[in-house]
């Protein structure tokens, strides 16, 4: 029986890779294009996990890939939300100097997101704080009328529609096995058949990099996950937050601390740390993968990057196993906070991609090789941009493989 054939096939089935494929089906209208998804349904992993906000585009380093997608990404997803009725709101959000040698660090935020184009940034005192947030505490504050929540699971399912609508085809519960050039094609057998296709673009997030590996392809980077851990507030505290209320993050690394974030269905988010999982689709504490678990050791990137931020890690595992340590460090943005308003715990993994230098790639990476491009790392704002990235890979795979409208 002859395999299905497609002109472009899609791995991963998260906001990018189907942001990619409903543009790439929209440019080349000829085009057969099919996305390969392990999962029963589309954004199973880190789409479904993040916390739903629509970044302004502020932490990021000008001219960074991050920032440049980031300041038409916002604008463009709600747009697309608005012809759709998909909901979001914009909320706003409060970046939190704690006391008085944060706000060298609070400026500097603000330069950034003004040199990014983040519209109307304003460094706030004590007072206006207050007005925002009545119970937070801090000694000044960025406050960013333009960042909103929204549930990025719907908007997956919204592209995934567009994209059948188009005429692509969206395979669920496929999972890659392996792939193998032939005659010019790429085979890709998975755990439901084979299918062949002239091109890969490759989504899979956190095993992007083994979808790499099976094209012979050394990326020079490996996934490492992070998984972050959070708490929802009890709902008769939901009240302590307005909106979304976040700490001057640690420059060094790209997490952005524990924050308060309200979510698009009226709850309230505490969190999320970062703690190194050990497998990397580890949503619980417990979670071990004895393959994930021995590559990352086997890898020199991963010890180098220990040796870097053991003391950070150290840390986070201690908040991760001691309640009243997350507790403390929430009590540095709303002091009322107290152990018992947090439940309901859960949470993300992150694939952040580490060089063999242990560096962790902090901006957005997107590579080509002979027949493929592949999509490295792709964090938050990753999910904001998310149109902008597919119009971005959908240009460079219609370069890179001749593509014709």
């Amino acid at each position: 029986m002859n395999s299905p054939s497609f002109d472009i096939a899609v791995v991963g089935g998260g906001i990018i890779g189907l942001a990619t494929a409903r543009q790439l089906v929209g440019d080349f209208p000829n085009l057969r294009v099919a996305v390969l998804e392990k999962e029963p349904g589309v954004a199973a992993h880190q789409t479904g996990h993040n916390s739903g906000v629509i970044h302004a585009g502020i932490y990021y380093s000008p001219g960074s890939q991050k920032a440049n997608f980031c300041s038409t990404g916002g604008a463009m997803l709600r747009a697309y939300c608005d012809e759709r009725g998909i909901p979001y709101e914009m909320c706003g959000k409060v970046i939190v100097a704690a006391d008085e040698s944060e706000i060298p660090r609070l400026e500097e935020l603000h330069r950034r997101g003004t040199a990014n184009g983040a519209e109307g940034l304003e460094v706030v005192g004590r007072e206006r704080l207050l007005e925002l947030e009545p119970h937070a505490a801090g000694v000044k504050a960025i406050f960013s009328p333009n960042t909103g929540i929204i549930d990025f699971s719907a908007v997956s399912r919204s592209y995934a529609s567009d994209l059948v609508a188009a005429g692509g085809e969206l395979m669920t519960g496929a999972a890659l096995l392996s792939i193998t050039r032939r005659d010019g094609r790429l085979y890709l057998e998975t755990n439901s058949g084979v299918m062949s296709a002239r091109g890969v673009i490759n989504c899979a997030g956190l095993h992007a990099d083994r979808v790499a590996g099976m094209m012979g392809v050394d990326i020079g980077v490996r996934i490492i996950p992070f998984r972050g851990e959070y708490f929802s507030l009890v709902p008769e505290r939901t009240s302590l937050v307005r909106g979304l209320i976040y700490p001057v993050p640690d420059p060094g690394l790209p997490f952005l601390g524990v924050h308060f974030t309200k979510r698009i269905g009226g709850s309230v988010e505490a969190g999320p740390n970062a703690v190194l999982a050990l497998a990397r689709e580890g949503y619980r504490k417990s979670g071990f993968n004895i393959r994930d678990a021995l590559e990352m050791a086997a890898y020199p990137g991963f010890w180098r990057m220990s040796a870097s931020h053991w003391k950070t890690g150290v840390h986070e595992v201690y908040r991760s196993r001691v309640k009243t340590a997350f507790v403390k460090s929430l009590r540095k943005l709303v002091p009322e906070i107290e152990g018992r308003d947090l439940h309901e715990p859960g949470a993300g993994v992150r694939a952040q991609a580490v060089d063999r230098r242990g560096r962790l790639l902090q901006d957005f990476s997107i590579a080509q090789s002979e027949d493929a491009v592949h999509v490295l790392n792709a964090p938050s704002p990753g999910a904001t941009s998310s149109l902008g990235i597919g119009r971005y890979i959908a240009d460079l795979a219609g370069k890179s493989f001749g593509l014709t409208a």
